[in-house]
């Protein structure tokens, strides 16, 4: 077979992977994107229809969150970096009192130019809520496009990995976002990122 043969079936060949790439890489996207929004659109029913929700008793006033668009971009696959000597650590509260966490690990991404570390906490009070990882956060978009005490993100773990997933899109406010009489812990000072999350849960308008 001549060499120029072998170089047009070489072509032909990266063509048709980049576009089966491209094809697969769209339809993943889109079905996340879906993911998403049947994931706001039960949020919202349960903010609308539960005893436990913070609208509960004055569901006629709810019109239903507010976000970014979902944005793949930022579910982020960030370093966990392990802490050895594990601290408790106190957050205050917006109602002025403080809660109790443990340092669970750091997890490192680089975003729009920014190398960023935020502290995972590790819940130990007493309850269904005990060993679940807790990350709350803030960003330049904080006290403007999104809720002035920051958001929080839930993190899974995944036992033995080196890495784990932050997704932005599913950042939320604290209940204390729509009703004074909740508390909730403000993020730690290294949780104050100085990029812009313009992902997940934007602020609360009546």
């Amino acid at each position: 077979m001549k060499k120029q043969s072998i170089f047009i079936i070489a072509i032909v060949i990266v063509v048709i992977v980049s576009l089966l790439y491209s094809f697969l890489g769209s339809e993943n996207q889109s079905a996340y994107i879906e993911e998403i929004r049947k994931e706001r659109e039960e949020k919202d029913h349960f903010m609308r229809t539960s005893q436990e929700s913070p609208f509960a008793g004055k569901t006629e006033s709810f019109k239903g969150l507010n976000y970014y668009d979902a944005d793949i971009r930022y579910k982020i696959t960030a370093d966990l970096a392990p802490i050895q000597n594990k601290k408790v650590v106190l957050l205050s509260t917006s109602d002025g009192k403080e809660e109790r966490y443990i340092e669970y690990a750091y997890a490192e991404f680089d975003l729009n130019g920014y190398h960023n570390k935020l502290l995972i906490l590790e819940m130990i009070d007493i309850g269904p809520v005990r060993g679940k990882l807790f990350l709350p956060f803030g960003d330049e978009t904080s006290a403007g496009e999104t809720y002035g005490a920051g958001r929080y993100l839930d993190i899974e773990k995944v036992q033995g990995s080196n890495t784990i997933t932050l997704d932005f899109n599913k950042a939320y406010n604290p209940y204390c976002a729509y009703a004074e009489e909740f508390s909730c812990p403000f993020p730690p000072a290294e949780n104050l990122l100085k990029v812009a999350i313009r992902a997940g849960e934007k602020v609360y308008h009546n």
